[in-house]
Formats: C-alpha cells, sequence, structure tokens
C-alpha cells in the first residue's frame, strides 16, 4: 500500500510543471489565478476536513502560530508566483529541478543559523548546485529569456525552503489540517492581493482554463501533497524526501511526452547531478538514531522532519 500511496504522490507532484505549463500555453490563465485557485480550494478542503474532525482546533492557535503560518504562507505565494511565471520562459524539466533545490536551500538557511552539517552535506549542496551552473550555463547560450526563467525557478527553490523551515515551527504544535488551512487561506489572499496590484484576472477564463486549473489542484495540490501527508505517518521523512526526488526525472518524462519538449543535451548532465547532490543532502542530514540526551540524561524529542532534513515539494 505504502509503494501505491509513493507512486501516486511521484506523479501527482510530477504533473504539476507539465500542467501548468500546457495551462498557461494553451489557455487565457494567468500564472497568479492558478497559484490562487490551487490555494483557495485546498484551504477550502483542507478547513472542511478539520471542521468535521475537530471544530474546536481554530480558535486554540496562538499568536506564535500565526505568525510562523503567516512567513510561511508569504514564503509560498512568492514561491508559486516565482515557479509558475519561469514555466512561461524556461522548460518544464529545467524548471522543476531548480526549484526542487529547495532541499538544499534549507541546508544553506541551517548553516547561517549556526547548524553544523556533515561533510557529506557540504558535498551535496557543491554537487547541486554544480547542476545549477551547467543548466543555466546552457539556457544562458539559447535565449535570455530561458536564463530569466532559471533564475525565477532557483527564487522559487528559495522561497519553498523558507516555507517549509516556517512550516516546521507552526506545525510543532498544529495539526497538519490546522496549519495548512491558515497557511494555503493567507497564501490565497497575498496572492489575490498581488494579482489586483499587477493586473493579472483570477477569473472569466473558457472552460478549457478552468478545466487546467481544476486538474493542477486536484492532482498536484489535493493527490500528491495528501499522498505524501499520508506516507509521513507511516515511513520515515528520509525516505520520503528520497522518494520526491524522483519529481525531477517525473516531470521531465512528463513534459517529452506531452508537451514535446527537447532539452540541450548538456542539461540532462544537470539534471543529473542535481538529482545526485540532493540525494547526498538528505542522507548527510540523517540524524544518529536514538533520541538525543539533554543535560539531565533524558531524552529529548527530535527536531521536527523540516528541521532535520531535506523539505517537501510545493509544487
Amino acid at each position: 500500500m505504502n509503494f501505491f500511496f509513493a507512486a501516486l504522490g511521484v506523479l501527482g507532484v510530477a504533473s504539476s510543471g507539465p500542467l501548468i505549463a500546457a495551462t498557461l500555453g494553451a489557455t487565457s490563465v494567468s500564472a497568479l489565478a492558478i497559484a490562487f485557485w490551487r490555494n483557495a480550494i485546498g484551504a477550502a478542503v483542507m478547513a472542511s476536513l478539520t471542521l468535521i474532525r475537530e471544530p474546536g482546533q481554530f480558535r486554540r492557535i496562538t499568536g506564535r502560530e500565526f505568525r510562523w503560518s503567516m512567513l510561511a504562507a508569504v514564503a509560498l505565494a512568492l514561491h508559486f508566483a516565482c515557479f509558475i511565471t519561469s514555466l512561461q520562459l524556461t522548460s518544464v524539466a529545467a524548471a522543476t529541478a531548480l526549484v526542487c533545490l529547495q532541499s538544499a536551500w534549507i541546508a544553506v538557511f541551517q548553516l547561517f543559523r549556526g547548524v553544523r552539517h556533515r561533510w557529506q552535506v557540504l558535498l551535496g549542496l557543491g554537487i547541486a548546485f554544480g547542476g545549477v551552473a551547467a543548466i543555466t550555463g546552457f539556457d544562458m547560450g539559447s535565449s535570455p529569456q530561458a536564463l530569466a526563467g532559471d533564475l525565477l525557478a532557483v527564487a522559487g527553490g528559495a522561497l519553498a525552503g523558507l516555507y517549509t523551515l516556517a512550516g516546521g515551527k507552526a506545525r510543532q504544535s498544529m495539526t497538519t489540517g490546522t496549519y495548512t488551512t491558515l497557511c494555503y487561506g493567507m497564501c490565497a489572499a497575498l496572492v489575490a492581493v498581488i494579482a489586483v496590484v499587477g493586473g493579472q484576472p483570477l477569473g472569466g477564463f473558457e472552460p478549457a482554463g478552468w478545466l487546467g486549473i481544476a486538474a493542477i489542484t486536484v492532482c498536484a495540490q489535493l493527490v500528491g501533497h495528501t499522498a505524501f501527508n499520508h506516507l509521513l505517518a507511516t515511513m520515515s521523512p528520509l525516505l520520503v524526501s528520497m522518494i520526491i526526488l524522483l519529481e525531477i526525472p517525473g516531470a521531465a518524462l512528463l513534459a517529452a511526452v506531452f508537451l514535446h519538449e527537447t532539452l540541450p543535451a548538456g542539461t540532462y548532465a544537470g539534471l543529473g547531478l542535481i538529482l545526485a547532490g540532493l540525494a547526498v543532502v538528505v542522507l548527510g542530514q540523517r540524524s544518529s538514531k536514538g533520541p538525543r540526551r539533554g543535560r539531565r540524561g533524558s531524552a529529548r524529542q527530535e527536531d521536527p522532519p523540516s528541521e532535520r532534513l531535506a523539505g517537501l515539494g510545493t509544487d
């Protein structure tokens, strides 16, 4: 059964890039409209489930939880704005690979916070960013537009890392349903404001556009993320994060089959370097087995997954 949910989760998140690219290319749907509706619908679904199961959860949200959720929502909104826009400028494979650097960005942010990583993590960071240099180098030669898309995808990955770390802080004391409802809801509201200021419509699309938004929301937001959330209850976060790395080749394969994308030969080497580097980073962040001991010899609860290893995909 775990294999089934893992396959479902990979297909869900891997379909995000190709579905977004296809919707943006064939309809009048705007990038921010996709970000708004997938978060708004996701928040509505999670709120409904939470109200049915634990109706009193929302009354117990503290100021600390709200602040961390707000930071996560702002990072998520900017992440979607960068990533979805990048899919209009560069290839699905390149954008997905670069945005999946969120795992490496989390390690970088932890370095600035004083966390000492194993040498494997630093090696993995070097390999992954070498893959970034390879992809952006080839796209620089192809067109300035593709390079701009690559840079937006890199920024989207950094923002996804920030979103994961902030969410980890909030979820130390919040249920998944409460946190996702609050975070997705605030993210949708922020995206709506950005869309109004930027003059991007959030409605009035043709039926094909609404069908694309529905497919993205169901496949990537609900099916993909729900499958991985289920796996976190039955599998180690390390193994789940390794499975999510399959989003990179999965998105490239789906884009090649359904969108007929062709990439420079060197880009495949960059994809391979990023995948290898992220794998090394995740393995290097493996916590020692057993709980850590505090000063008085008592077992101390392990850090949350977002503090220990690469975060889950957010696409």
